[in-house]
C-alpha cells in the first residue's frame, strides 16, 4: 500500500466528510471550574465550586457522550474547561477517547501538568498540547492570572512537555494587561521551536458579566498587531481577496459551525460551536445522533429575520459577527456586535489598501520591464 502524507490524508477525510456531512471535529468542556482566576476568561469558576461540580457529566456520562461522537464520525476532539485536569477522571477520560481511535488534543493551564501525567502523555501522545501563556515575566503573567506562583507552575509544566517531546502549541490572549510583552513572549517560544498563536478578541462570560472587557483591545489597537505580524497581515489579505463581498445567504448562521464541527460543555449540553450558548440541545435526555442530524439541521435553516447593516456589509469575513457572539452581547441574536463591525472595517482598510499597493507595484514592475 502506498504512503502518504498526513496533510494530504487529512485532506481526503475532510473532503469525504464534508460531502457526507460528519462530525469530524468536536470540542469537549469537561469543567468550567479553573485554578486560575484569569481576567479575561468567559468561563473560570472557582476550582471547588460546589454547583459546577454538581451538574457536571459523570465520568460514564462523558465516555458515552465520547462513544457516540466516534459513532458518528468524530476523529478530532479537543479536550478543554475552565482547566480540564481538575477532574480526578481526566486521564480515564483521555484513554477512553483514544482508545475509541481518536486524535485528542487537550488545552491546559499548564499548572497541573506533573510527570505522572506527562509520562502518561508521553506513552499515549496526544495530537497536541495547547497552553495560554499570558506573558513571559511573572509579573505579566501573574497580572493576568490573578494567582501567585502560577507562573512558575506553567513554566514548569511547560518545561516536561518539551523534556518528553510532546507536541506543544502555545498562545496568548492578548489583553491592556499583556500587550506590552507580546512580541518579547512571541520570540520567547520562538526560542522553544514550537508553534505560537495570539488573539486580542474577548467574549463576555457564560453568566453575561462583561468584565472581561475591562482589559480588552481597542479596535485600533487590535488592528495594529494584525499589521505588526506578518503572518495574520497575509492571512488577512488572502481573507480579504478571497471573501470580500456581500453575503450570498439568507441564513441567521452563514458561518461553518454545524457544517463539520461541534461542541460539548461539562453539563451535556450540545452546541454547533464553541461560542454558542443559546441554540443547545441536552444530550442527558436525548441522543448525539439526534443532536447532529436533526438538531443542527433545524438550527442551520433559520432564516435571518432582520434587516440588519451585516447582511449587506462586504467586510463580513473579517468581522467574527455570528448570531452566538450577538446573543452574548444583546441576548438576541441578529444585533451586530458594534466593537467587531469596527474591527472588521479597519482591517479592511488597511489589508485591501495593502494589497492593491501591492498589486500596483507588480503591474508598475512589469510596465518598467516592458519598457
Amino acid at each position: 500500500m502506498p504512503e502518504i502524507g498526513l496533510d494530504q490524508w487529512v485532506k481526503g477525510v475532510f473532503a469525504d466528510g464534508d460531502s457526507r456531512r460528519l462530525p469530524l471535529l468536536g470540542t469537549l468542556e469537561l469543567t468550567y471550574r479553573c485554578n486560575l482566576d484569569c481576567v479575561q476568561c468567559y468561563c473560570n469558576l472557582p476550582a471547588g465550586d460546589a454547583k459546577a461540580l454538581s451538574m457536571e457529566m459523570s465520568h460514564d456520562e462523558v465516555c458515552d457522550v465520547i462513544d457516540q461522537a466516534a459513532e458518528e464520525g468524530c476523529l478530532w476532539l479537543l479536550l478543554t474547561g475552565g482547566e480540564p485536569l481538575l477532574r480526578s477522571d481526566f486521564l480515564e477520560v483521555y484513554a477512553h477517547a483514544k482508545e475509541k481511535g481518536i486524535l485528542v488534543m487537550l488545552f491546559t493551564n499548564g499548572t497541573l501538568l506533573t510527570d505522572h501525567v506527562v509520562d502518561y502523555l508521553a506513552e499515549w501522545p496526544p495530537r497536541k498540547v495547547e497552553i495560554t501563556l499570558h506573558g513571559v515575566t511573572r509579573e505579566t503573567f501573574e497580572r493576568v492570572t490573578r494567582v501567585r506562583g502560577s507562573y512558575d507552575k506553567c513554566m514548569r509544566g511547560i518545561e516536561l512537555l518539551l523534556d518528553r517531546a510532546i507536541p506543544l502549541n502555545l498562545k496568548t490572549t492578548v489583553t491592556t494587561l499583556n500587550k506590552h510583552e507580546l512580541w518579547a513572549t512571541k520570540e520567547y517560544v520562538g526560542s522553544l521551536g514550537v508553534d505560537y498563536r495570539f488573539d486580542g478578541l474577548l467574549i463576555p462570560r457564560l453568566d453575561g458579566s462583561k468584565q472581561p472587557y475591562s482589559v480588552r483591545l481597542t479596535p485600533a489597537e487590535l488592528v495594529g498587531l494584525d499589521l505588526q505580524d506578518q503572518g495574520r497581515g497575509r492571512e488577512l489579505e488572502r481573507v480579504c481577496e478571497q471573501f470580500w463581498g456581500v453575503p450570498s445567504s439568507d441564513s441567521l448562521y452563514v458561518c461553518g459551525a454545524g457544517e463539520r464541527s461541534f461542541h460539548i460543555d461539562p453539563y451535556g449540553h450540545f452546541a454547533p460551536c464553541m461560542t454558542n450558548r443559546a441554540h443547545t440541545y441536552d444530550l442527558k435526555q436525548g441522543s448525539f445522533k439526534v443532536a447532529w442530524w436533526d438538531f443542527v439541521t433545524a438550527m442551520r435553516s433559520l432564516q435571518a429575520g432582520q434587516a440588519v447593516k451585516c447582511r449587506t456589509c462586504p467586510a463580513i469575513s473579517l468581522c467574527g459577527q455570528c448570531p452566538a457572539w450577538s446573543y452574548l452581547e444583546h441576548q438576541d441574536f441578529e444585533t451586530p456586535v458594534e466593537y467587531l463591525c469596527e474591527v472588521a472595517h479597519l482591517r479592511a482598510e488597511a489589508f485591501r489598501k495593502r494589497h492593491r499597493a501591492e498589486d500596483n507595484g507588480d503591474e508598475t514592475a512589469n510596465s518598467q520591464k516592458t519598457l
